[in-house]
């Protein structure tokens, strides 16, 4: 993913992915302190994405119920 690509418009497993790419290069210490500092915040951003679809996802899972026939039923995943 190109760090141009807003993190809204990206899906999970790609916003984790440059996460760790991000961490992995912070991590070296090798960048210029004006890369690191927009690589920091651009890690903050994909951070608060992947939290706000790990919490999504939860809702989603805790609305999964057990119907009195003892099959999952899942309203979260009815179409509208």
């Amino acid at each position: 993913m190109s760090a141009q690509t807003k993190p809204d418009d990206m899906n999970f497993e790609q916003a984790l992915a440059e996460l760790e790419t991000i961490v992995t290069a912070l991590e070296s210490g090798k960048a210029p302190l004006e890369d690191s500092i927009s690589s920091f915040e651009r890690g903050i951003a994909l951070k608060k994405h992947c939290e706000k679809k790990l919490s999504e996802a939860q809702e989603k899972i805790e609305k999964i119920s057990i119907g009195p026939d003892g099959v999952p039923t899942a309203s979260a995943f009815e179409t509208e």
